[in-house]
């Protein structure tokens, strides 16, 4: 059958959100039904459907939908993928980019599958330190490749637009397995990928 993606809005998950954010925007203050507002809980409700799509995907199943049996062994690259994801903390966003590696073992991969796979765990309320360890670890447990490396570069709402309000700061995560823990390999993705991981 292969994978497929689609936006999925369940009827009675999008009504329940609906009444929930006109309770929101009520006791924000706000006229629910000031004319800028009336579809506003209706949008939100879909938008925050859409945003944690991830919950009814299967990493595993779109990495399986295109594995082909190839005797490259050399390092493959994906970098530079936008990832957008929802602080769990504070329902806030928290963006940046990712930039994949993996050695073949056998198998090589569809190139768009990665970054689908990345947005299984971004389309969730997460954290980005978990994050980059379940794309590391769906990568890792489907190609079994010699190796598998991320690093996740992110800019967090949550940081800029309450609490310390820092404008300027980002965060590193990155995770390693196999070959990738040989400090000549990970130099070399590393290098490759124009980041140094302080």
């Amino acid at each position: 059958m292969g994978y497929k993606k689609k936006d999925i809005f369940d009827d009675a998950v999008t009504s329940g959100l609906v009444e929930k954010y006109t309770d929101i925007i009520g006791l924000l203050s706000e006229d629910v039904l000031r004319e800028g507002l009336q579809k506003t809980p209706e949008r939100a409700a879909k938008a925050l459907q859409f945003m944690t799509q991830g919950y009814h995907q299967d990493a595993g199943e779109i990495l399986r939908s295109a594995l082909f049996k190839e005797e490259y062994s050399e390092m493959v690259i994906i970098k530079d993928i936008e990832v957008y994801s929802l602080c769990e903390h504070h329902l806030l966003p928290f963006f940046g980019k990712a930039h994949v590696a993996y050695i073949p073992n056998g198998y090589v991969v569809g190139l768009s599958k990665i970054p689908r796979v990345i947005d299984v765990f971004a389309r969730r309320l997460q954290v980005q330190e978990r994050m980059t360890h379940e794309i590391l670890h769906a990568i890792d447990t489907e190609l079994k490749p010699l190796g598998v490396a991320i690093v996740i570069e992110a800019v967090h709402m949550c940081m800029m637009m309450r609490g310390v309000q820092k404008q300027n700061s980002s965060t590193t995560t990155s995770a390693f397995t196999g070959e990738f823990r040989k400090m000549e390999t990970r130099s070399e993705f590393l290098s490759l990928i124009g980041t140094k991981l302080r």
